[in-house]
């Protein structure tokens, strides 16, 4: 945790590395912003901080309108963590609140409604209830500014219950109403047809991690094309397609095709996973160079761990892929879809990209015969999905990661290498080093010089904690790429 002093010094130095992590509050003006506003700096004296918009805005201070602290990349204490708290910030983002109430959010995180209010009100100094309404209005701004939907229509699709509650919450976080935003945010779009900015901490090194999604893509499902990736989604109230281009600045493109706007926070919230947007990259090189791996991370500067936005599909396509190639796992997934994904509406498609993954339903129904796959694996896959349609195993973003490591051992067939792919892609750990891993291995000893002693890596591998994830992709990029 920031102290006080250094959450000053950065807001001194409009140091952008820390936005997103906290929120500066001044009390002579009754605005919050982003470490990184270009206003003038406040006196010492005149300022507050807070660890997110929520608490701010709860104690009554407005969003500034010149360094819109409502579009800071997340936090990444919120992807890192898996404490309650965590789980209940990715909840909330991915619009839990909206579709099953704080008592839904509760239920889903094994506690009562007021033993959440008060967790975390003690950790982050405001309740759910005030997050979700956080989310629910930086919704309904990007509603407002890209698209021409009605205000009515964009109030329920944000997940506001009234028009006077939208109109209300507007006033007290932006003191400006919806109507004003939009006739100063320049050309809409039309109807559910939305592009929204994502932002990032630089180093982003988006060229490596296309190259990694482009090897890995599902005829289908998805898409690369150079620094355009394309998926589809399977979202609470519809499919969605997504595209992500970089930015001339430092945020990702992300062009939204949404079945439902009720959606949209959802989206946006797995666009961001994807990608791993909310990273610091300036605290993994800290940890990893102090961990005698700067010459590695010097070669690869701003790597991420990237998530899923199908974190069914992601587990079904890690158990099929076990022990056989990248390309024939591909071949096997493009039957999959070929003959069990949902298509798309004609609207929603986008070049390539026309079906939706199959549900955990599907896949625990599909014959035998269809899988050219050995017995085993067949079962494996078989019982996999069954846990996952009836619920006992849970893979979204407030799942409990322990009780998801236990429950996937139990089933036989997954071992430690699936666990940890899951564990790193699905569930957003970033502490996973694929030790066993072919590419991963064969990189270790290329930098190593040996074969056989792998005791300085397995020391190095240690201090690099929490960020071993980032190893593991730092290994497969030396190994997969020519060296000088």
């Amino acid at each position: 945790m920031l102290t006080t002093d250094q959450c000053y010094q950065a807001v001194a130095g409009r140091d952008r590395r820390f936005d997103g992590m906290f929120f500066t509050a001044v009390h002579s003006t009754g605005i919050f912003c982003r470490p990184s506003c270009p206003a003038r700096t406040p006196l010492r004296k005149n300022v507050g901080f807070y660890q997110t918009a929520a608490a701010a805005a709860d104690a009554g201070f407005r969003a500034c309108k010149r360094c819109r602290p409502d579009a800071s990349p997340n936090s990444p204490e919120w992807d890192s963590r898996a404490d309650v708290t965590a789980r209940a910030m990715r909840l909330i983002q991915d619009g839990l609140v909206d579709r099953a109430g704080i008592s839904g959010l509760a239920s889903a995180l094994g506690y009562s409604p007021r033993q959440l209010g008060r967790v975390l009100q003690s950790e982050i100094g405001v309740g759910p209830l005030a997050i979700a309404r956080t989310e629910r209005v930086r919704t309904a701004r990007t509603l407002v500014e890209s698209t021409t939907l009605s205000m009515s229509e964009i109030a329920f699709a944000a997940g506001f219950s009234s028009i006077r509650q939208f109109n209300d919450t507007f006033r007290a976080v932006y003191s400006s109403t919806p109507r004003d935003l939009r006739s100063s945010s320049g050309e809409a779009h039309t109807g559910q047809d939305i592009t929204v900015r994502l932002a990032y901490r630089p180093p982003f090194d988006h060229a490596h991690l296309f190259r990694y999604l482009s090897v890995r893509a599902i005829p289908g499902v998805e898409d690369v094309s150079g620094d355009r990736y394309t998926r589809s989604l399977r979202l609470a109230h519809g499919p969605a397609v997504l595209t992500l281009t970089p930015g001339a600045g430092d945020y990702i493109e992300c062009h939204l095709g949404l079945a439902d706007t009720r959606d949209l926070g959802s989206a946006v919230a797995r666009a961001r996973r994807i990608l791993d947007l909310d990273a610091d990259p300036i605290a993994v090189r800290a940890t990893l160079t102090e961990a005698g791996l700067s010459a590695l991370i010097d070669r690869y500067p701003g790597i991420r761990s990237p998530g899923t936005g199908d974190p069914v599909e992601l587990a079904i396509r890690t158990v099929l892929g076990q022990q056989i190639s990248v390309s024939a796992a591909q071949t096997h997934l493009t039957r999959l879809v070929t003959a069990y994904g949902q298509v798309l509406p004609d609207e929603l498609r986008a070049g390539t990209v026309d079906r939706v993954f199959p549900t955990a339903t599907a896949i625990a129904e599909i014959p035998d015969e269809h899988w050219a796959l050995p017995g085993r694996r067949i079962a494996t896959l078989r019982a996999l999905s069954a846990h996952l349609a009836d619920g006992s195993i849970d893979l979204g973003p407030g799942c409990d990661r322990t009780e998801v490591n236990d429950s996937l051992l139990a089933i036989p067939g997954i071992g430690p290498w699936s666990l940890g792919y899951i564990r790193m892609r699905a569930l957003g750990d970033p502490d996973v080093l694929l030790s066993s891993d072919l590419g991963v291995r064969k990189a270790m000893e290329e930098l190593n010089g040996s074969d056989t002693d792998m005791t300085a890596w397995t020391h190095q591998s240690d201090r690099a904690r929490p960020w071993r994830s980032y190893v593991t992709h730092l290994l497969w990029a030396h190994h997969s790429q020519p060296q000088p």
